[in-house]
């Protein structure tokens, strides 16, 4: 289980994609993009357990590397991939052809200025939250 979740609650995170975009990306982009990703800089796939029935499942998500840190911006809001992580306190992060498991997820709300992460990241951490880990 993750102990520390940050200071924001997944379900209150503010969401810059409407609704339509999710159903979209999640039906017609992600499939595209899933055998893509390793070809892709910055685009990675994190695999995740359902937090009720165990199931396996893998999300495409832009990531952001730093030393031993591997963060997300979370532009889509609240998403169930969030709540998994969060949930399980570890996932597994396929960046580029190499293979990575995160522990201790954290949200860092929006606007947290936080300097440890990436430039890029913190400039989009000015509206939306980070899901920061650690690379184990």
């Amino acid at each position: 289980m993750a102990s520390d979740q940050g200071s924001a609650e997944p379900s209150t995170l503010p969401a810059v994609f409407p609704a339509w975009l999710d159903r979209l990306q999640i039906k017609y982009v992600n499939p595209v993009v899933k055998p893509l990703s390793k070809f892709i800089p910055g685009t990675s796939v994190i695999t995740h357990r359902g937090r009720k029935s165990g199931k396996p499942y893998e999300t495409v998500v832009t990531t952001y590397r730093k030393d031993n840190m591997l963060a997300i911006a979370l532009g889509h809001g609240k998403t169930d991939w969030v709540k998994n992580v969060l949930a399980a306190g570890e996932a597994d992060v396929r960046l580029s052809r190499r293979q990575l498991h995160v522990v201790n997820p954290r949200i860092l709300p929006a606007g947290s200025n936080d300097s440890s992460l990436p430039l890029l990241l913190r400039v989009q951490n000015r509206k939306v939250a980070v899901l920061v880990t650690d690379i184990a």
